[in-house]
């Protein structure tokens, strides 16, 4: 698989937007300078037999594009390991550069187009009539299986107490901006491995997952998932299809997170956060 490169970072969006505020505190007024977390649109698109075709666009925090989408097309079925030939940033000359960072394409290895009929479905009805959390969780057991048990890895509570402190620590741009959402992957032991941050939740963990496939590191079944804010369905839908066992956040999961977790024998950690957590799901996996 190749990388494209970019010497040129002309109107490039970058992760921080610097801009000018009047901060009023008591009576005191002053203008200064803030910066604020980038957020831009992302066009996803997809290359394969002479054909392209765009699959979605989500807004995000420029920064690791070629993950986000790489893990974006993994969490949702579409391509798996081994399945991209490139990806690189648009270079349409009717584009302005700064529109061409905001539109990445992934070659598929494949002569033809993958079937992406269901993802279609799913961005057309997300808030249409007759979709419940059923039919989700239908639609998950057709291409994923619940995770292997003979795989099963153990963490103490004292490791969990740890991870937050961590992810807060590889969190810089949220230093800067504090606008940010970040995602996590530890070892049993509480190494941190790697750490994306984003506007999006769900796109932080795409990052991962995609930095993780372009590396060859899937699945990710020996390993934690960390998020910065609460557990939803979308998360713990990629977190299963890395293989990942464990799903930890810092804030509420939602009844369908817990469901799938439940469903599909994963472990779902909330509320992970001044040395307490509730487990919604896969007790034995927490050794407590």
């Amino acid at each position: 698989m190749t990388m494209q490169t970019d010497e040129s970072r002309t109107n490039r969006p970058g992760p921080v937007t610097r801009i000018r505020v009047r901060e009023v505190s008591g009576t005191a007024v002053r203008d200064r300078r803030d910066d604020l977390a980038t957020e831009e649109p992302l066009e996803i698109r997809l290359l394969a037999g002479g054909e392209s075709r765009t699959v979605a666009i989500t807004m995000r925090t420029p920064g690791a594009d070629f993950e986000l989408a790489a893990g974006f097309l993994h969490g949702e079925g579409i391509i798996g390991p081994g399945d991209i030939a490139a990806i690189g940033y648009c270079t349409d000359e009717d584009l302005t550069p700064e529109e061409r960072y905001n539109t990445v394409t992934v070659r598929l290895r494949t002569s033809t187009m993958p079937d992406i009929s269901a993802l279609e479905r799913h961005f057309l009805t997300s808030s249409a009539c007759g979709v419940c959390g059923s039919a989700s969780l239908d639609a998950l057991r057709d291409r994923c299986s619940p995770l292997d048990a003979g795989t099963k890895i153990e963490v103490s509570p004292e490791i969990l107490y740890g991870l937050p402190s961590m992810l807060r620590k590889a969190q810089g741009v949220f230093g800067r901006t504090g606008g940010l959402h970040a995602a996590g992957l530890f070892t049993p032991d509480g190494t941190l491995i790697a750490a994306r941050e984003d506007v999006g939740r769900h796109n932080a963990v795409d990052k991962l997952v995609g930095w993780s496939l372009t590396t060859d590191r899937l699945p990710l079944d020996q390993h934690v998932l960390l998020v910065s804010g609460r557990a939803s369905y979308e998360i713990m839908q990629k977190a299963l299809a890395a293989g990942v066992q464990i799903v930890c956040a810092v804030s509420a999961p939602s009844s369908l997170a817990v469901d799938l977790g439940r469903d599909f024998g994963m472990t779902l950690v909330g509320f992970l956060r001044d040395e307490r957590f509730n487990i919604y799901s896969g007790t034995e996996r927490i050794t407590t």
